[in-house]
């Protein structure tokens, strides 16, 4: 059977292929190009089909395994297809919402408080904060990992309780 020939048995089940890509994609663009790989991939591989076969079965199995493939491939990709209207805007009213953490800090007063903390609790905690991991505290320090996590925990739990009035 030649190219042409075969190319014409293909295109009788064109609608057919057509609503099933549709049904699958949900998205005529999708479908369209669902459709397209199909019909490239059944003339590529038409020594494969078998005279006196099903071709709508063969067709359907083509569209059906390559739909799932390019499925996997985005899935792999981690690939996010956003398709909603652009009807939001950066400027809305929302973004004006007084939030609490901006408004002004008596840094004064949170330094007082902080002070008060004894020193070994703030010291773990302060060099936690500055970005050290408790491994590294540990070592610097002389204490063991435990004693760190402790330390780090008591400190914050003392904040929290002198600046209690604060919040």
């Amino acid at each position: 059977m030649s190219t042409a020939e075969f190319g014409n048995m293909i295109s009788a089940h064109q609608q057919f292929l057509q609503n099933l890509a549709l049904k699958l994609t949900k998205s005529g663009d999708d479908a369209n190009d669902l459709m397209q790989e199909t019909f490239f991939k059944a003339i590529k591989n038409k020594e494969k089909y078998q005279e006196g076969t099903n071709i709508k079965g063969w067709l359907y199995t083509i569209m059906k395994n390559t739909f799932i493939n390019n499925y996997r491939k985005k899935k792999n990709q981690n690939t996010f297809v956003d398709e909603t209207d652009n009807n939001y805007f950066i400027n809305s009213r929302q973004a004006e919402k007084d939030v609490r953490t901006d408004r002004l800090v008596d840094q004064a007063y949170l330094m007082r408080q902080l002070e008060t903390v004894e020193s070994t609790y703030l010291d773990t905690f302060m060099m936690h904060y500055n970005g050290y991991k408790y491994e590294e505290i540990s070592e610097i320090m002389d204490i063991p990992l435990g004693t760190v996590k402790s330390r780090i925990f008591l400190a914050r739990r003392k904040m929290m309780d002198k600046l209690q009035d604060y919040r």
